[in-house]
């Protein structure tokens, strides 16, 4: 699957209907993010039951303020609906086909129960 744009209309759907979502925060004037964009879109390919979409920092303001990216790129991953990663700057191919393998292992029953108990004790 080649990557997909994403806009505050489609952002919620998109996080709601599919398993994992990898989103990079990008913009046109970003040199790392441009240097990212092949490697990103390379990725996608191999791996047809995961979204990668892209959200332009520029033309999406508000999206990218709601999850305050304050450097870009930033890659952010979703796993049922939950923020599971999330990390500024750009990542050699390797090392992102290892964060997508650590992401199908993990276990989201343990995921949930541990974020509920943040949450009780907080």
């Amino acid at each position: 699957m080649a990557t997909v744009e994403l806009t505050k209309e489609t952002f919620k759907d998109t996080i709601t209907d599919n398993d994992i979502i990898i989103v990079d925060f990008w913009a046109s004037w970003c040199g790392p993010c441009k240097s990212f964009a092949p490697i990103y879109e390379s990725v996608s390919e191999k791996h047809d039951d995961i979204v990668f979409g892209k959200i332009n920092t520029e033309d999406e303001q508000e999206l990218a303020a709601s999850f305050q990216i304050r450097s870009i790129p930033t890659l952010m991953i979703f796993r049922e609906q939950i923020v599971i990663f999330s990390q500024a700057g750009m990542l050699p191919e390797s090392a992102l086909e290892d964060i997508i393998t650590k992401t199908r292992e993990l276990d989201m029953d343990k995921v949930r129960a541990d974020i509920e108990a943040q949450q009780q004790a907080g």
